[in-house]
């Protein structure tokens, strides 16, 4: 199962309901159209439409037999806020490491950005669709490098959004948003010398008012390796290994 949904994702929970949908379709021929917002509230969920529940009802079966399969546990809840959180600490290691799926070796750095964990890791089981809430976008990892000082940029733009999600470096930032002190390994940064970051490919074409990453040196992407996947693998082999997980705020990225 693990496997199936890694190889098709979203597509394939999407085309099983399609598929579904395919045999109920009528000839219908467009009339008018208007735009609008219409909000989405919990006033939906208060008055739901009966018909609307029985139509999607079988749908839901299909896909919830896909999604709730339990692949893990969590230790406590983890959540995403800046400058510093659980959640995005463990992300960004994730993708530090995963490096090694592209390089042989994990980067120096790993960057991700706050609005693309769109989800909390609740305490308890972990699902696939746990995941799928955490991560939902098809984001692809990406490994670029750049010199010390681009990255000393990257770390300026990123302490000016009050933090993202950062691993392998300690930033020293201010209430305002300016950078006071980067290292990285412990250890400041060489202007000269040439690091590796891991993040996804949407930060790396410089997104997200990130957009020092346009001046790296190279950049290499692998569709192959989601942020979501490797999220599924860690999980997987923290159970394999018997371990929870879990992740703490470890003074990464300090506030004066």
């Amino acid at each position: 199962m693990n496997e199936w949904i890694r190889k098709y994702g979203l597509k394939a929970v999407m085309g099983a309901g399609l598929l579904l949908l395919a045999g109920c379709q009528s000839n219908y021929s467009l009339v008018r159209v208007e735009g609008g917002r219409v909000p989405i509230t919990a006033v939906y969920d208060e008055y739901p439409d009966k018909e609307a529940e029985k139509l999607i009802e079988h749908y839901k079966e299909k896909v919830d037999s896909i999604m709730s399969p339990v692949i893990g546990y969590a230790a406590a809840t983890l959540t995403a806020y800046r400058p510093e959180s659980p959640l995005s600490n463990l992300i960004a290691d994730v993708l530090r490491d995963g490096a090694k799926q592209l390089t042989g070796q994990p980067a120096d750095v790993a960057v991700m950005n706050m609005g693309g964990i769109r989800n909390a890791l609740p305490e308890g089981n972990i699902t696939y669709g746990t995941i799928y809430e955490i991560a939902p976008f098809e984001n692809a990892l990406c490994v670029v490098t750049m010199d010390g000082a681009t990255l000393e940029t990257l770390f300026s733009q990123i302490a000016s959004v009050h933090g993202e999600g950062i691993s392998g470096a300690q930033l020293v930032i201010t209430s305002d948003g300016k950078l006071e002190e980067a290292k990285v390994g412990g250890r400041k940064i060489e202007k000269d010398k040439e690091y590796t970051i891991a993040t996804i490919d949407y930060l790396a074409e410089g997104n997200d008012k990130l957009e020092a990453f346009r001046d790296a040196r190279s950049k290499q992407v692998s569709k192959k390796h989601l942020l979501r996947n490797l999220l599924l693998d860690y999980v997987a082999k923290c159970e394999k290994e018997g371990r929870v997980i879990q992740a703490e705020t470890e003074n990464r990225i300090i506030v004066r």
